[in-house]
């Protein structure tokens, strides 16, 4: 079945973050991400844990690409089961980035909030199933300092 929402993400292996240091002289924008990534290894540990950033998720509520659009950005951790095999838990920030609906609810929103955090599960199984979860384990291996790491290049460090 083709993928009816746009999901997309940058997947960092906590496993391979060896410490996070927050440079002194850091863009507000980086601060947070290290801050965010350190209480993601605090909260969950780096064992079958995996920070998602530089995410998006959009929904197209008719057959439309500019009317009815919401889009989502979210951020923080994906739990797999011991084998990595399965996403069994997501603990997300996420916010409403854009929309073309007229205004949400609270209501509506928080639902779709929720709805954000179980698409990103699936999508995840499927990023699993593709390889790519190995793929990118092997391509980060073990990173020294934060700064290190190619996809967070870029956010003044």
């Amino acid at each position: 079945m083709e993928p009816v929402v746009d999901i997309a993400f940058d997947c960092l292996p906590l496993r391979s973050v060896n410490r996070v240091d927050v440079p002194i002289d850091a863009s507000p924008l980086f601060r947070a991400r290290c801050e965010h990534l350190q209480r993601a290894l605090e909260s969950h540990g780096a064992l079958n844990a995996y920070f998602l950033y530089n995410t998006r998720c959009v929904f197209h509520l008719a057959n439309s690409d500019v009317h009815n659009m919401l889009r989502f950005t979210f951020e923080g951790t994906v739990l797999t089961d011991q084998s990595d095999v399965q996403a069994r838990a997501a603990d997300l920030q996420v916010e409403l980035a854009a929309e073309t609906c007229g205004g949400l609810s609270p209501n509506v929103l928080a639902w779709f909030q929720e709805i954000v955090q179980r698409a990103v599960l699936i999508e995840f199984d499927r990023f699993i199933t593709a390889g790519q979860l190995a793929e990118r384990v092997s391509q980060v291996g073990s990173i020294e300092r934060i700064g290190e790491l190619a996809g967070f290049a870029g956010m003044d460090v």
